[in-house]
């Protein structure tokens, strides 16, 4: 079996458009060489590890691999710790006894901006000069852009902190996803509104803007439905100021308690407000979920 790889570079959150063509080239190239091809990212964004501070992200390091290997063909991901000893290896080093020797890279494919090593000190034409002295493959892929503006986690995250999440899906190439644990919540949507599913997000995940969304959900049997989300403190109903991602599952009749479930933004309906009454809420999430089915096409 031949265990060489062509390698994309970079931490990937998201997986956006951008880094889409990073993985388009590795498959491509991997195909021209009849090798595998590979993805390389790290367990933690390498500024948290620097300054000690959680940064927030798109996606945790199972969601980038699984969107990296379904929606772009990739064969492997390679996961690697961010630590002390990745933070001061020597960039030669990174290329020659990580990339090289432990992972069989033959070919590597890099982003315009792409740094590595200690202190950042590796760059993409030290990347392209080490290839080209050591008859390694190398591709360059130039920045990406959308309507004018360069795709890039950062600007999605600006994205979805606004609730733009029709907008965040066009740069990343996928709608944005929350996937959690159900847990219970008060029983208060089963016993006046309606029955709900609450979400225990992932840690270090973006906080989405507060309000109401229209989403798709995945069960746990492999079917989905239309699925309206409460991102916020629930005003109406509870005085705690504890933010949560309670779901009402449109036409869903089931027990979820305990078990993942997967939502995906489709579009922002209104900012989250306290009603005067219950059934008030319950007359505008009956609106919501209307709204939400001509949305969410399933």
């Amino acid at each position: 079996m031949n265990e060489s790889t062509v390698i994309a570079l970079g931490f990937f959150d998201g997986v956006h458009i951008g880094h889409g063509e990073l993985l388009k080239m590795a498959v491509r190239r991997a195909q021209e060489r009849g090798c595998r091809s590979a993805a390389f990212t790290f367990d933690r964004s390498p500024r948290e590890f620097v300054t000690g501070k959680p940064v927030p992200l798109l996606t945790t390091p199972a969601e980038r691999a699984d969107i990296i290997r379904k929606q772009y063909g990739v064969q492997e991901v390679f996961v690697e710790p961010f630590d002390q000893s990745m933070m001061t290896m020597p960039w030669e080093d990174f290329i020659s006894e990580l990339l090289v020797k432990k992972y069989h890279a033959v070919h590597l494919v890099a982003g315009h901006d792409f740094r590595f090593g200690h202190k950042n000190e590796g760059d993409v034409e030290k990347l392209r000069s080490y290839c080209a002295a050591h008859g390694l493959g190398c591709d360059i892929i130039p920045r990406v852009e959308k309507d004018g503006v360069t795709v890039s986690s950062t600007y999605i995250r600006s994205l979805l902190e606004a609730g733009e999440v029709r907008r965040a899906a066009e740069f990343l190439g996928h709608y944005f996803s929350v996937e959690g644990t159900v847990r219970h919540g008060e029983g208060i949507g089963k016993k006046s509104l309606f029955p709900t599913a609450n979400l225990i997000p992932k840690e270090h995940i973006i906080a989405l803007k507060r309000g109401v969304y229209a989403t798709r959900a995945h069960l746990p049997n492999g079917e989905t439905c239309v699925g309206v989300t409460n991102v916020g403190v629930r005003p109406t109903v509870s005085d705690k100021n504890t933010v949560t991602i309670e779901t009402y599952l449109v036409g869903f009749d089931g027990d979820l308690y305990g078990q993942k479930l997967q939502l995906d933004f489709f579009d922002y309906l209104r900012e989250e407000k306290k009603f005067s009454s219950t059934q008030e809420l319950h007359d505008m999430i009956a609106r919501n979920a209307e709204e939400a089915k001509r949305i969410v096409k399933l």
